[in-house]
């Protein structure tokens, strides 16, 4: 089966190139119908990566977070028509102990081989998800984005001790957005703190219990734990925040990624006594569990909703350059591209 992927080959250009598909050695082939646009894939895009990292990786067909159509199936439980959400974590080995997004020998889409920015997928059956009908395409093209918090957040309920009056996240853009809905669905009982600097962004955490501006330098504040979802040249700071705020022996789970070493006060950390993790991707499980509470909790998708800021019909590598330009500009919020390949 011929099939068309649609790969990066230098910052800014996309080239289609063609591949063959052996239908018998996949357990499943997915027709990809929703895409949404990551930070990383941008910060390929703009060659926003080293030199040698961007000579290393490229050509490579973009997109980690996606939604499609089961169009073949070798699989008794997924059947050909079925909506699925397709997960990029590849594992080749398993480990009784380390998860298989944290295993050095697990290959990522979109990082380390072609993402899902094609005609056609061919997936083994522990890499997709069925989807339910009452989940919308538009919030299951970012289902990935979502269990990377859903990730973290299962982490931090097996890793905290049990007072958890009130954790605070730190971050307003869409990782922070996404971890403070999931918590408050996975743990309805905690008083969720949002600590950002973008008013526009903060106006729409209206779940939360409480809500600061860092510009304003807040004080007298604490909390038992928190969430670092700033990521990059800020996240040294706002980990410090954390750490002069947070309360002894609070855990800090740090999901913001930074391209550079990070400085944290050692000093006070250890005064603490604090426990401090770090959690990044997701695998099998972390997608059932979002598919899962996404089903049974419709609100989350009411407020998920607000996050899509531009929804771009794809049909050629020109529709794939304008959805990327138009991402670099916006705001706030994700993109989504519906493929009509």
């Amino acid at each position: 089966m011929l099939n068309s992927v649609y790969r990066l080959v230098t910052p800014g250009r996309f080239e289609v190139c063609f591949s063959d598909i052996d239908i018998f050695s996949s357990d499943v082939i997915v027709r990809p119908t929703y895409l949404s646009i990551c930070h990383a894939d941008q910060r390929y895009y703009q060659g926003l990566r080293p030199p040698e990292i961007l000579s290393e990786k490229l050509p490579m067909a973009l997109i980690h977070e996606a939604i499609g159509e089961v169009v073949f199936s070798n699989n008794d439980y997924i059947k050909s028509g079925n909506r699925v959400v397709m997960i990029p974590n590849t594992p080749v080995e398993k480990d009784d102990v380390i998860a298989e997004n944290y295993l050095r020998t697990s290959k990522f889409r979109a990082s380390g081989f072609d993402g899902f920015m094609q005609d056609l997928v061919a997936l083994s059956s522990d890499r997709v998800v069925p989807l339910p009908k009452n989940i919308d395409n538009q919030v299951g093209a970012f289902i990935e984005l979502m269990s990377v918090s859903v990730h973290a957040i299962s982490r931090f309920l097996s890793f905290s001790h049990k007072k958890r009056e009130n954790v605070a996240i730190f971050g307003d853009g869409n990782l922070g957005f996404l971890t403070a809905v999931f918590l408050k669905a996975m743990a309805p009982d905690i008083k969720i703190m949002i600590f950002g600097v973008h008013e526009e962004k903060l106006s729409g955490f209206t779940f939360a219990n409480d809500i600061y501006n860092v510009a304003d330098r807040p004080g007298n504040i604490s909390f038992d734990h928190a969430f670092e979802c700033v990521g990059g040249a800020n996240s040294g700071y706002a980990v410090n925040q954390i750490i002069d705020f947070i309360k002894p022996e609070g855990t800090i789970s740090l999901l913001g990624v930074s391209e550079y070493p990070v400085p944290i006060n050692t000093r006070m950390l250890l005064e603490k006594g604090l426990r401090l993790f770090g959690s990044s991707r997701s695998g099998y499980s972390d997608f059932e569990k979002t598919v899962e509470l996404l089903a049974e909790n419709t609100w989350i998708s009411s407020y998920l909703s607000n996050l899509i800021s531009d929804v771009v019909c794809v049909r050629d590598i020109n529709d794939i350059r304008r959805a990327f330009d138009s991402d670099i500009i916006k705001l706030g919020g994700k993109t989504v591209m519906e493929w009509k390949k």
